[in-house]
Order: structure tokens, then sequence, then C-alpha cells
């Protein structure tokens, strides 16, 4: 039999609680050095047990409870590690880019021209403009997701690369 499992009656959980709730907190403070821990491990282990469809007759009840913990013991020590390495990361990830108030000027300026340029364009010259230059798409790409010949890419991207050119002559 597996972990103190016997033939004889189920004990209740009532019992199993009144009769072996202290030893189980006092084992596992011995083994977490933490009486808060222990606590809470040994009322997850008896909360663990509520959810069995049915208790087992239990030959040695400690060593059952023991057999719980120490898996619950193992799943709290997982968890504390993938805290900590995320924790971790975060920590490792620079800090945000501090721009200068001139850079910050001229990426906004950027975007204004390229709002103009794009509120420019037809919408379908503005789609295929953004699938080729954000996207990366190539112009057989293109046609293929638009359904569209290659020829009629290039035209649509020439209408949007002459908006482009006239803008900055302005």
């Amino acid at each position: 039999m597996d972990a103190g499992i016997s033939t004889s009656a189920p004990p209740s959980i009532e019992h199993l609680y009144g009769e072996h709730h202290g030893w189980l907190k006092s084992w596992l403070r011995t083994r977490t050095g933490n009486s808060a821990d222990a606590a809470d491990l040994a009322q997850d282990t008896f909360m663990r047990m509520l959810t069995l469809r049915q208790l087992p007759v239990l030959r040695e009840p400690r060593h059952y409870l023991a057999t719980i913990a120490r898996g619950l013991m193992i799943d709290k020590a997982r968890r504390q590690t993938l805290e900590r390495a995320y924790l971790e990361a975060l920590a490792a990830r620079p800090e945000p880019l501090q721009i200068s108030p001139e850079t910050h000027h001229l990426i906004i300026e950027s975007l204004m021209a390229i709002d103009t340029l794009l509120d420019g364009l037809s919408a379908r010259t503005r789609q295929i403009f953004l699938l080729v230059q954000l996207e990366g798409l190539s112009y057989v790409q293109v046609g293929k997701q638009l359904g569209l010949s290659v020829t009629t890419v290039k035209n649509h991207l020439g209408k949007a690369l002459m908006q482009c050119i006239l803008l900055m002559d302005d």
C-alpha cells in the first residue's frame, strides 16, 4: 500500500485534522524554518484532502499527510524560483531610453510628415505603402494578399513615392 493506505474504514477529515494538524505543522516548521509557511502548508495539505472524492483508508495517516505536504513544499519552491527569475529578468531590463527635447521634436515632426503623406493617399495606395514599408512585404506578397497584380502594386507604390517626393520639396 502506498503512503500508508490501509484497508479498514476511512477516517473523517475532522478526525485527521484534530489528531494530526499540530504534528504536521511542527513537521513542516522544521523543514521550512518558518512558522507562517508551515501553517499555510499544513492548511493547504488538509484543503488538498478535501478535494478528494473520498478519503482513503489510512494505516499511517502521518506518512500520507507528509507525502501531500512534501509535494506542496516542492510546488511552492518551484513557484518561488519562477517568481525570482521573473523579477530578476524585470530588474535586468534596461532603463527606458531618455531622449533629448530636440530628438523628441524631430520625432514628432517626422510623425506629422508621415501622417500628412498617408492622409494624401487613397485608401488602397496607403494600404500598399504600409504593407511594403512597415510590414516589409514584397510586391508579390502584397499582390497575393490584396488580390492584385504585381504591376498594380508597383503603380500604387509609385504614386506613394511620388507623394513623398512632392512633400519633401515643400
